[in-house]
C-alpha cells in the first residue's frame, strides 16, 4: 500500500488543523493505521492508531483528548483531526499502514508501510 500524507501547514496555537492520508492499493479496510510526528532533533513518536473497522483507537497521554483519529474506508482514507494545538506540537507528521495487530503499535517497527510526511507549525 502507498500512503499519501496532506494537510499540513502553519497555524497558530489554540488553532485546529486536519491531516489527511490518502491510500492507494488494495485492502485498505483491513489494516491498522497509525499517525505518527518527528520534531527536530528528536526521535519519531507515536500519536494516533485506529483499528481498520474504526471501532477502537488509541493516543498517548500528550495528546489524548485534542488529537482525534479517525478513517474512511470507502475512500481509503485516514485522518488526524487536532485541535488546541501547542507549539510542542510542531513536527513532521507521518501516517502509517500495519497489516497486523501487534501489542507493540506504538512503535514505529510496528508498521510496515509509511507515508512521506507532512509538516505542522504551530506558533504561539
Amino acid at each position: 500500500v502507498q500512503l499519501q500524507a496532506s494537510g499540513g501547514g502553519l497555524v497558530q496555537a489554540g488553532n485546529s488543523l486536519r491531516l489527511s492520508c490518502a491510500a492507494s492499493g488494495r485492502a485498505f479496510s483491513a489494516y491498522f493505521m497509525g499517525w505518527f510526528r518527528q520534531a527536530p532533533g528528536k526521535e519519531r513518536e507515536f500519536v494516533a492508531r485506529i483499528s481498520p473497522s474504526g471501532t477502537n483507537t488509541y493516543y498517548p497521554d500528550s495528546v489524548k483528548g485534542r488529537f482525534t483519529i479517525d478513517r474512511d474506508n470507502a475512500n481509503n482514507t485516514v485522518y488526524l483531526q487536532m485541535n488546541t494545538l501547542r507549539p510542542d506540537d510542531t513536527a513532521v507528521y507521518y501516517c502509517a499502514a500495519s497489516r497486523y495487530a501487534r501489542v507493540d503499535y506504538y512503535l514505529t517497527r510496528s508498521y510496515d508501510y509509511w507515508g512521506q510526511g507532512t509538516l505542522v507549525t504551530v506558533s504561539s
